[in-house]
C-alpha cells in the first residue's frame, strides 16, 4: 500500500487499490474485442493474423503502462478502430502499398508526435482548443459509445435507405443487454461499488443460458511475432506517394487521441481551470505507443475512449491503466477466457457511461451561435462520420469561419487558425481518407 501510495497518490485522488483494479478490468473488458478485431482487419491487408494478435496485446500493454505509470492517468491505449481500417482499406489494399511500407508510415507519424510532444508543440495545441469545443469533445465522445454500443448489441443496424434502423428486439443479444443496461443503472444509483462490472459479468453470465454462447477454455499458447516484429520498410514510407498518407495518420493520431485524453480526464474530474496537469506525459505515452506499435506490427496505438467506462467505475490514477496493461499481456495466454465476454455484454456500461457523458452539453454557452455551433457541429461529426478528429476537426473550422464572418476574428487565437486552415487543407487536397 506504501509503494501504491506513492507511485499513484491514491489518498490525493479519492480512491482505493480495490476500487482501481475493479476499474482497470471494468476498463479491459470494454475494450478487450480489440485484440480479435483488429487481427482480423489488418489481416485483410494480408498481415498475419496470429503475429497482429501478439503486437496487438504486446503494444497495448506497453501503452497503457507508461500511461499508468508515467502519466498517472487512469487511460488504456491500444491499437485504434478507424485507424486500423484506414491503414488496411484505405492504404493497403485503396492505395496498393505493402503492409510493411504502411507500419513505416505509422513509425513515421509516430516520430513525429514525440518530437511535437517533447517540444511542447502538441500541448499547446491541446490547450488552444476553444473552451465550448473542449466541452463539446466529451459529449461527442459520449455519442460515439452510444453508436458503438447500440450497434455492438444489435440495438441498431445498417439500412440501405435511412442508414441506420432499429434493430431485432427479438434477439438474445439485444434483450441481454437492455437487461444489462438497466441492471448497471439501477445498481450505480444504488451507490454498488463495481457496478458495471456487475452488469458486464451478469450478462456473459446470461448469454451461455440465452445466447449460444460457448466455454472455449481459458489457457493457450501465444504465437510467435517474428512474421511482423521489425518488419516495417522505412524507406518506401518516404517514398513521394506515401507522404499524403502520413500526414492523414498524423492528424487522424493527433486528434483522436487528444479529444479521447481531454474527454475522458474531464469525466473523471482530473482537469483544472479546463486543462491536465500532466498532459505532456500522456501525449508522450500515446506516441510512445505508436512507435512500439509499429515495431511490433500493428497499427497506430492510442487512447481508448472505452476508457470512459473504467472511470465510471471510480479509476482516477494510473493504476487503473496497470491493471489493465497486465490483463493484455496475460491475454496473450488467455485468449479463450477473454474472447468468451461477447460485445453485447460490455455494449451496456458504454451506453451507461455515454448517457452520463452528454451532461456536458449543459456547460455550452447557448446564447451565443459562434460559441454553441461549432460545439455542437464537434459533437454531432464523431458519431456521424465514426471519427473523433474529423468531429474536433469541423468544430475548428466553423469556429473560425463564424467569427470571422461575424467580425470577431480577433477573439480567435493563432493556433486555431492554423489548425482550422491544416484540416481545410487537408479535406480539400487529399479528401476525407
Amino acid at each position: 500500500m506504501g509503494l501504491m501510495e506513492r507511485v499513484f497518490k491514491l489518498k490525493a485522488h479519492d480512491t482505493d487499490v480495490r476500487t482501481e483494479l475493479l476499474a482497470g478490468l471494468t476498463t479491459f473488458l470494454t475494450m478487450a474485442y480489440i485484440i480479435f478485431v483488429n487481427p482480423s482487419i489488418l489481416g485483410d491487408a494480408g498481415m498475419p493474423k496470429d503475429a497482429v494478435f501478439v503486437a496487438t496485446c504486446v503494444a497495448a500493454a506497453i501503452g497503457t503502462l507508461v500511461m499508468g505509470l508515467y502519466a498517472n492517468y487512469p487511460i488504456a491505449l491500444a491499437p485504434g478502430m478507424g485507424l486500423n481500417a484506414y491503414f488496411a482499406y484505405g492504404v493497403v489494399k485503396g492505395m496498393g502499398f505493402s503492409w510493411e511500407a504502411a507500419l513505416g508510415a505509422v513509425f513515421i507519424s509516430g516520430c513525429l508526435f514525440t518530437i511535437i510532444s517533447l517540444f511542447r508543440i502538441r500541448e499547446v495545441i491541446v490547450n488552444g482548443i476553444p473552451p465550448p469545443i473542449r466541452t463539446a469533445i466529451t459529449a461527442g465522445i459520449g455519442l460515439f459509445l452510444a453508436i458503438i454500443a447500440l450497434k455492438n448489441s444489435g440495438i441498431i443496424v445498417a439500412h440501405p435507405a435511412t442508414y441506420l434502423t432499429l434493430g431485432d428486439l427479438h434477439k438474445a443479444p439485444a434483450i441481454l443487454a437492455i437487461v444489462g443496461f438497466f441492471l448497471i443503472v439501477a445498481l450505480d444509483q444504488l451507490k454498488v461499488k463495481g457496478a458495471i462490472l456487475i452488469g458486464i459479468v451478469a450478462v456473459t453470465m446470461l448469454s451461455f443460458l440465452f445466447a449460444g454462447n460457448k466455454f472455449a477454455g481459458i489457457f493457450s499458447a501465444p504465437p510467435s511475432i517474428d512474421p511482423t516484429l521489425f518488419k516495417l520498410d522505412i524507406r518506401a514510407a518516404l517514398s513521394i506517394g506515401i507522404l499524403n498518407v502520413v500526414l492523414v495518420f498524423f492528424l487522424i493520431e493527433l486528434f483522436d487521441a487528444t479529444g479521447t485524453l481531454m474527454g475522458v480526464a474531464k469525466r473523471a474530474g482530473l482537469l483544472k481551470d479546463g486543462k491536465m496537469d500532466r498532459l505532456n506525459k500522456a501525449l508522450l505515452a500515446d506516441s510512445s505507443a505508436i512507435v512500439a506499435g509499429s515495431l511490433l506490427g500493428t497499427s497506430s496505438t492510442t487512447a481508448f475512449i472505452e476508457s470512459a467506462a473504467g472511470v465510471q467505475a471510480g479509476g482516477r490514477t494510473g493504476l487503473t491503466a496497470v491493471a489493465v496493461a497486465v490483463l493484455f499481456l496475460a491475454c496473450l495466454f488467455i485468449a479463450p477466457l477473454a474472447g468468451v465476454v461477447p460485445a453485447y455484454a460490455t455494449a451496456p456500461a458504454l451506453f451507461y457511461v455515454s448517457c452520463l457523458m452528454l451532461r456536458e452539453l449543459s456547460d455550452i454557452p447557448w446564447d451565443d451561435a459562434t460559441e454553441s455551433v461549432p460545439a455542437v457541429v464537434t459533437a454531432l461529426l464523431m458519431p456521424f462520420t465514426y471519427s473523433i478528429a474529423n468531429g474536433i476537426a469541423f468544430g475548428f473550422i466553423s469556429y473560425a469561419v463564424l467569427k470571422l464572418l461575424t467580425g470577431r476574428a480577433k477573439q480567435v487565437s493563432a493556433i486555431v487558425w492554423i489548425i482550422a486552415a491544416v484540416f481545410i487543407f487537408r479535406y480539400v487536397y487529399l479528401g476525407s481518407e
